[in-house]
């Protein structure tokens, strides 16, 4: 519909009143047939900006309370945020220490048994006899040739008489032959007996000679078979253990009736890895301890192994004690094997750490700057990390939690509190 008056048509009859933007009431006089209504009161000049004013002091406290709604809603919706602590401006206070330099012991410790070291077994040695008399115990001292055990020798003793009968009537025989020659030999120059005669004389001689040595090796045997059923100890020592019984059938080469330590001497037995074994010389000083004896035992070590073992990666070791009643073989033990002795550097476990490139330490500058420093650990015990190379023992050291500290990080630091001096 288009409000250009042109296009409209007017009647005389009719007023038509154009209403303008800047008129806000009007007044149209009814049609003639059209009812009466009642009079509106005359709007005044002002009346159109204060009814505007009524309806815009509602509806503004309606959008200020939404809007305060919505600011509400999404500041709790929303998670505070929070500053990492490496985005912080605040420097990070570090416990620092200086290493404690003292006298280091180096040493290789492993684990073993304590044994004889001359263990020797003794069995039967001679035929299959029956024990009939045993005559030691287990932790007995024997002396060098001492009876331990008797086998039955009923039936050798009589071979051995009957072969030294043989070896009487060889010897006479021989004596006789002998004589025999020996005429024969005095008439030859007279021509009594042939050179035939003479000769077989000879023979018959030294015929009967030989007999009598076999006669005399028989004997021998037979004597060493019954020498064999009397066992005894093959030098001084202790006996360690003896299965032997009476009654028992003893046979060659079976399980041994009696062990015996030469001299009492004893020494402990054990293996050592690969690393640690080329570092060991035979003479060093080693320290033994036995489970629940506090005192420790003093030896040296004696021998090492010459190969090492391919599965596992161990060599033999032996340390020579001296013989003391404690020292039981068959006793666990542990053995400390002195290296050397050298100053070193030592730290607390919290201030060495180890990757992939080795162990380090985080040192503190004279600038205050966190650095890393690469270190080796020569050993680790309860006093704490002994350093082999990497530091002077002047060095800020920190204490602990270095590993959140980044390299060339800016740090405040506070001196630990003083160590005790070393023994």
């Amino acid at each position: 519909m288009g409000t250009n008056p042109e296009h409209l048509s007017s009647h005389d009859d009719e007023q038509v009143t154009w209403i303008g933007r800047d008129r806000v009431g009007f007044d149209r006089p009814p049609a003639a047939d059209a009812p009466s209504s009642p009079e509106l009161p005359p709007v005044s000049e002002g009346g159109g900006l204060g009814g505007v004013r009524k309806w815009l002091l509602p509806s503004g406290v309606v959008l200020l309370a939404l809007l305060a709604a919505s600011v509400s809603f999404m500041l709790m919706g929303r998670k505070p945020h929070v500053t990492p602590l490496m985005h912080q401006d605040e420097v990070p206070l570090v416990t620092v220490m200086t290493p404690v330099v003292k006298e280091v012991t180096a040493s290789v410790s492993f684990t073993g048994a304590i044994a004889a070291r001359y263990d020797m077994p003794i069995a039967n040695e001679g035929d299959t006899a029956r024990i009939i008399g045993v005559y030691v115990e287990a932790g007995d001292h024997v002396q060098k040739g001492q009876l331990l055990a008797r086998l039955d020798d009923s039936v050798l003793i009589p071979q051995v008489n009957r072969l030294a009968a043989s070896l009487e009537q060889a010897q006479a025989q021989a004596a006789l032959s002998a004589a025999e020659y020996k005429r024969a030999l005095g008439v030859e120059a007279a021509g009594a007996l042939s050179a035939e005669d003479i000769e077989k004389r000879r023979a018959t001689a030294v015929t009967d000679a030989a007999n009598v040595k076999v006669a005399a090796a028989q004997l021998a045997e037979a004597q060493a078979r019954v020498a064999r059923t009397r066992v005894t100890a093959p030098f001084a020592g202790t006996v360690l253990t003896r299965r032997a019984e009476v009654g028992q059938i003893a046979n060659p080469g079976g399980e041994a009736l009696f062990r015996v330590a030469s001299g009492g001497e004893v020494e402990m037995r054990g293996q050592i890895a690969e690393q640690d074994l080329a570092q060991v010389q035979v003479g060093q000083p080693a320290t033994v301890y036995l489970t629940g004896l506090a005192r420790p035992f003093q030896g040296k070590v004696r021998l090492l192994g010459a190969i090492i073992d391919p599965l596992t990666r161990l060599g033999d070791i032996r340390i020579q004690l001296q013989p003391d009643a404690a020292l039981r073989p068959g006793a666990f033990a542990r053995a400390e094997v002195t290296i050397a002795k050298a100053r070193r550097p030592v730290l607390p476990k919290t201030a060495v750490f180890a990757d992939g490139d080795g162990s380090y330490v985080i040192v503190v500058d004279a600038e205050g700057h966190a650095a890393r420093h690469a270190v080796t650990v020569a050993e680790t015990s309860d006093a704490g990390v002994v350093i082999g190379s990497g530091l002077k023992g002047d060095e800020q050291i920190v204490k602990s939690a270095g590993g959140f500290l980044r390299e060339g990080e800016s740090v405040k630091t506070t001196a630990a509190e003083p160590q005790a001096p070393p023994p």
